[in-house]
């Protein structure tokens, strides 16, 4: 069997810890980058500055398109919700038949939005469990975690799929393929629904968050939102899930701060549609009323595409 060739989009905090990781077990992996960040990669390497794992620089091919390329065996799918559809279209050159292009994104949609670009059915489920982003052009800060679960949308076991969490393992990633992607999506939607809305609408980080009472009965009121729309739209969750990321909630480091409120606070477009503006029309769709997230969602609208712009007087 020929070597395993992997394909990164987008050299974020996603990406880029787990795409070295990769590298750094021999795997041949392809990063797909843009402006300042793919200067540094190409010049300087990826540097992974991690709190657990100390600090190493790995050389790797970073492109900014694949044109000419030979196709994937699989794809880690690493990019903004917002860039969904053009990142698909930039992987065609090298979509094979049977590549596997695996979504570790935010939301729960983006899977249906790379098949309806890419046809067939290419896109698998995943859910990416870490904390890192981009320290600086060519450097990933990463805290913790570095877990994948990932999966066929149909719940079928596939060799596709066997071979990348094989590929995974043998980089020391914790990896597990599920049978039942969509609750694992959806799981993780909840969670980033509230903890990441609630960091970047109130500005502080979670230890604050908790400390409110107000502030943290919100955070349960989010999850019992997102938990019933997730039941309308026909995904199974556990009857104690709201209680069980709660906890998670509570173990979290009281500095953390999600990278929807570090967007906010920078001025960079927030991925606000694809979490608590998808929620939001979910709610319409289904008639089950959502006040905790319209409430984030209305407030962060106007920061949506980065620093609202000063009202212009006629």
């Amino acid at each position: 069997m020929s070597p395993l060739s992997i394909v990164v989009m987008g050299v974020g905090g996603v990406g880029g810890y787990f795409g070295a990781r990769l590298v750094l077990a021999g795997t041949t992996v392809t990063f797909v980058a843009r402006g300042t960040h793919l200067a540094a990669l190409r010049r300087d390497g990826l540097r992974v500055r991690s709190l657990a794992e100390g600090e190493r620089v790995v050389k790797i091919d970073a492109v900014e398109t694949l044109a000419g390329g030979p196709p994937a065996d699989a794809v880690l799918f690493c990019v903004k919700s917002y860039d969904t559809e053009s990142a698909a279209a930039a992987l065609r050159p090298v979509v094979g038949p049977d590549t596997a292009v695996v979504s570790l994104q935010n939301g729960v949609d983006n899977e249906e939005k790379i098949d309806a670009v890419l046809g067939g059915r290419h896109a698998v489920g995943g859910a990416a469990y870490v904390f890192a982003g981009i320290e600086a052009p060519g450097v990933i800060a990463h805290r913790f975690g570095g877990r994948i679960v990932f999966g066929e949308l149909d719940g079928r076991s596939t060799p596709r799929c066997e071979r990348l969490r094989d590929g995974l393992a043998a980089a020391s990633v914790p990896v597990e393929i599920s049978s039942d992607i969509r609750r694992v999506l959806w799981e993780k939607y909840l969670f980033i629904c509230a903890q990441a809305g609630l960091t970047a609408l109130t500005r502080c980080p979670i230890g604050v968050v908790r400390s409110i009472p107000e502030t943290w009965r919100m955070f349960r009121a989010i999850l019992e939102e997102v938990t019933a729309l997730a039941r309308a739209s026909g995904v199974a969750l556990p009857a104690n899930v709201v209680e069980t990321l709660v906890k998670q909630g509570e173990a979290l480091p009281p500095e953390l701060m999600a990278s929807l409120g570090n967007d906010l606070v920078q001025g960079r477009r927030l991925e606000l549609e694809a979490l608590h503006g998808h929620a939001a029309r979910l709610g319409e769709r289904f008639g089950l009323a959502t006040p905790a997230v319209s409430a984030v969602y209305a407030a962060l609208k106007p920061h949506v595409d980065g620093r609202p712009q000063p009202a212009v007087r006629t």
